[in-house]
C-alpha cells in the first residue's frame, strides 16, 4: 500500500536558493545569510533585494530599489473607492485578498510573465500592500487615509500611515526587524499555495491572492492574533495554570508554542524577545510582554521534555501591541512582510516551471452499480 505524507510533511516539492531551515539546530538562513546577521544589520528593502536577486545590493542598487518602491506606494483611486465602500463589510485579510486581485485587474501587464515585468510586479505589490492595510484601518476608524511619505523607509512609512504619528527610532527599527523576520520561511503553506497557483502559469497577482487566503487561516498567519487573544484572556499571571490546564483538557493547542519545522526555539522568537525587552521599557502596554514571558516560562515547565518552544508568533503579538498595532492587523502585517518571500519563490517558479499536480490514494468503493433515482 502506498504511503501518504499527510500535510506533505517531510516531502521536498522543489529546490530553492532562497531559504534554509535547520529545525533541530534552530537555524534560519536567507540566501546564505544568517537571520541574526540580517536582523542586526539589514533592512526590509535590502532583504527583498536579496531574495529577488540572490545577492545583496550595491549602494546604488539599494537607492534605486528604495526609490522605485516609494514611487509605487500610492493607492489607485479605484482601489481607494472600493475600500471606502467595502470596509464595513469585510475583515482585514479578506480586504487584502480583494485589493491584490483588484490591483491585478487594473494592471494591463498582469499576464506578462517575462522576468522584467514579474520583477516590477513583485515590487509594486510589495510597495502597495502597506498602503492598503493602513488605508483600511484609517477608514474603519473614521479617519481619512494618510498619504505615504517619500522620506521614510518601508517600515517607518507604514507606522506613520497607520497612526498619523512619526514613530520613534526604536519603534521604526523594531518594526523593520519584525518585517525581516517574517519575509521568508521556505516552503510554508502560503508559499506553497502561491507556487501551486503560479505553476498553472496564472499571473502573480492571482498567486499572491492565493497565498493571502492561505495565510489567513489560524494555523498559519492567524496564530499571532490568537496569541494576543490568549494573553488578553489570561489577564494575570495567577490565571495562567487554570487557563492552560483547561485549554489542554479540551485538546487544544497553545498558539505560538511549537512549530512543524523547529524542534527547538524558533530563532525569530529569540530576536523578537530581545526587541520586546527594549520596547517594553517605555510602553504602557508592557504587561502583554511581561505576561507572555510568564506564560512561556510556565509552559516550559509544563511541557518539559517535549519539543514545544516559542515560535515567531509568540512574541510578535506583544511586540506589535506595544507598537500600537491593532490585533486584527497582525496577520495582514505578516502578509505585508511575507510578500517578499512569496514573490521571490514565484520568480523561481516561473523561471523553471512545472505544473504542480500530485496524486491522491483512492480508498473509496469499487464496482458500484448505478441505480435510477426513482428506485433509490
Amino acid at each position: 500500500m502506498s504511503e501518504i505524507a499527510r500535510g506533505l510533511e517531510g516531502i521536498n516539492v522543489t529546490a530553492t536558493k532562497l531559504c534554509r531551515i535547520d529545525g533541530q539546530k534552530g537555524e534560519l538562513v536567507y540566501a546564505g545569510y544568517d537571520i541574526f546577521d540580517l536582523a542586526e544589520n539589514s533592512t526590509f528593502e535590502e532583504v527583498c533585494f536579496l531574495l529577488w536577486n540572490n545577492r545583496l545590493p550595491t549602494a546604488t542598487e539599494y537607492a534605486e530599489l528604495d526609490a522605485r518602491l516609494k514611487s509605487m506606494r500610492r493607492m489607485d483611486p479605484i482601489v481607494l473607492n472600493l475600500l471606502r465602500e467595502m470596509w464595513p463589510h469585510v475583515r482585514p485579510m479578506r480586504t487584502l485578498e480583494i485589493a491584490v486581485e483588484l490591483a491585478g485587474a487594473l494592471d494591463p501587464a498582469s499576464s506578462d510573465l517575462t522576468l522584467p515585468t514579474l520583477r516590477l510586479t513583485a515590487e509594486r505589490i510589495t510597495a502597495k500592500m502597506s498602503t492598503w492595510i493602513a488605508t483600511y484601518h484609517r477608514l474603519r476608524s473614521g479617519l481619512e487615509p494618510i498619504e505615504p511619505r517619500d522620506d521614510l523607509n518601508h517600515a517607518s512609512n507604514f507606522l506613520y500611515m497607520l497612526t498619523g504619528e512619526m514613530p520613534s527610532d526604536l519603534h521604526r527599527r523594531v518594526f523593520d526587524v519584525a518585517l525581516i523576520l517574517h519575509v521568508e520561511h521556505e516552503m510554508n503553506a502560503s508559499t506553497f499555495s502561491a507556487m501551486v497557483t503560479g505553476s498553472t502559469m496564472s499571473d502573480m497577482y492571482s498567486a499572491i491572492a492565493s497565498a493571502v487566503g492561505t495565510l489567513k487561516g489560524p494555523l498559519h498567519g492567524g496564530a499571532n492574533e490568537a496569541v494576543y487573544h490568549t494573553v488578553e484572556a489570561i489577564k494575570e499571571e495567577r490565571n495562567i495554570p487554570t487557563y492552560v490546564e483547561a485549554l489542554l483538557a479540551r485538546g487544544e493547542r497553545v498558539m505560538g508554542i511549537g512549530h512543524r519545522v523547529y524542534k527547538t526555539t524558533d530563532p525569530r522568537a529569540i530576536i523578537l524577545e530581545r526587541l520586546g525587552h527594549q520596547v517594553a521599557e517605555g510602553s504602557p502596554d508592557r504587561w502583554y510582554f511581561d505576561l507572555s514571558l510568564k506564560l512561556r516560562d510556565y509552559l516550559g515547565r509544563k511541557l518539559a521534555g517535549k519539543p514545544l518552544y516559542p515560535n515567531v508568533d509568540f512574541f510578535s503579538a506583544s511586540v506589535y501591541k506595544m507598537l500600537g498595532i491593532p490585533a486584527d492587523l497582525y496577520t495582514p502585517i505578516f502578509a505585508m512582510a511575507r510578500i517578499g518571500g512569496w514573490t521571490a519563490h514565484l520568480l523561481e517558479q516561473y523561471a523553471d516551471n512545472r505544473l504542480v499536480r500530485p496524486n491522491a490514494l483512492y480508498q473509496g468503493e469499487e464496482n458500484r452499480e448505478y441505480v435510477d433515482i426513482a428506485a433509490r
